[in-house]
């Protein structure tokens, strides 16, 4: 597998599309992704993503990921941040990741070689990418989880047991924190959302130090890549007049679950998450029929008619009906035409370890996962 390379403005929007479709509705702002990105590009630097057969077995290799909410502020949350001084931002999405792997390798003492972003997000990925780039750094053709996740312990470092502190934390104001050590991956999850909380949206955190031979167990290969090749044909798509949901669902071998108006958003912020629920009633084929899809920053459970037909690990994203075009979960709106497609996990994720902390048990759902695959064999 070929080095993907960023070159132009065209190639980072089709990337950023690709990233924020497997984003599931969370892993930040697409825009945001794509300030992050063209800054580089404007800066006359190609992005490389390198192939993981060329990361050496002894390099040092680093996760930076955004922790935090990422739902919108509310005009009294505004006012509440004024209260501590937070009114302009120091540090962009990209800035605070260049400086949490700064933090890291001056704490610990040591030079990171290669960046491996933690998920596919349209902001997430981005920043990571855009912050290694800057730094003169590696960044690995892959992820550590093939889709966007709410909490840091959903990923295949966990799964495999590895250890992720000392994590550094660099917020948008410029504060700065370390956790030293934690009891489990949840606890470091915890703390690493509550500093996110205490600033108000996303701090630029960076961990999981890992040797190059143990990265390369760990990642889902190629998945940055898969990003940009989707969002090419989405784009594609649209400019031959094809319909984009029904190329995409046939490239990834999914399915359309529902078809419709999204008529009502159930949300909150709560300690550094986005949960809610999207009700979308049925247009067409899927007329008389209701969906709901309940996220935690991103999609994890999906009824029709009030019946579970696909929760994570398996994959759920909602797209604009027309375009193709992912809808993250704080642009979403009532009065919008919502497709709902689902597409089986990544093979990382298909045991019971992974069930147990990204399954709709561990959300607190009296749902069974069942795989997608099986749901659709039986309704067809």
């Amino acid at each position: 597998m070929a080095d993907l390379v960023l070159r132009n403005r065209q190639d980072v929007e089709d990337f950023v599309r690709g990233c924020a479709f497997y984003a599931t509705g969370g892993g930040g702002l697409p825009a945001n992704g794509i300030a992050s990105l063209m800054s580089e590009i404007d800066a006359g630097r190609e992005m490389v993503m390198a192939d993981w057969e060329s990361l050496a077995d002894d390099a040092v290799t680093a996760c930076p990921f955004l922790m935090g909410s990422i739902a919108p502020h509310t005009p009294e949350v505004l006012a509440e941040m004024e209260g501590f001084g937070f009114t302009e931002v120091v540090n962009t999405e990209k800035d605070r990741m260049r400086k949490a792997i700064e933090e890291l390798e001056a704490y610990m003492g040591v030079t990171i070689d290669a960046i491996v972003p933690i998920e596919l997000a349209g902001a997430n990925t981005s920043a990571a990418v855009a912050a290694a780039s800057e730094m003169g750094k590696m960044v690995m053709n892959g992820d550590y989880t093939g889709r966007a996740i709410p909490e840091i312990q959903q990923t295949t470092p966990y799964l495999h047991d590895k250890k992720i502190t000392p994590i550094s934390s660099v917020d948008a104001w410029g504060n700065v924190c370390f956790i030293k050590d934690a009891t489990n991956y949840r606890v470091a999850e915890r703390l690493g959302k509550l500093i996110s909380a205490g600033a108000y949206g996303l701090a630029g955190q960076a961990g999981f130090v890992l040797s190059g031979r143990e990265t390369k167990d760990l990642l889902v290969k190629n998945s940055l890549t898969e990003c940009h090749d989707l969002g090419v044909l989405i784009r594609t798509s649209r400019e031959e007049g094809a319909d984009p949901v029904a190329r995409v669902v046939d490239a990834l071998g999914g399915w359309e679950i529902h078809r419709g108006t999204l008529v009502d958003i159930d949300d909150e912020d709560r300690i550094g998450y986005y949960w809610g629920t999207h009700t979308i009633t049925g247009e067409g084929t899927h007329s008389g029929k209701q969906a709901k899809v309940w996220f935690k920053n991103e999609h994890h459970v999906c009824w029709v008619d009030d019946a579970p037909v696909v929760t994570s690990p398996d994959i759920i994203v909602i797209v604009d009906s027309e375009t193709g075009e992912p809808v993250p979960n704080p642009l979403a709106r009532v009065g919008m035409k919502v497709a709902i497609l689902a597409f089986p996990s990544r093979p990382e994720f298909k045991n019971d370890k992974a069930v147990d902390i990204l399954g709709p048990r561990y959300f607190g759902f009296d749902i069974d996962y069942r795989p997608i695959e099986e749901t659709m064999a039986d309704r067809a």
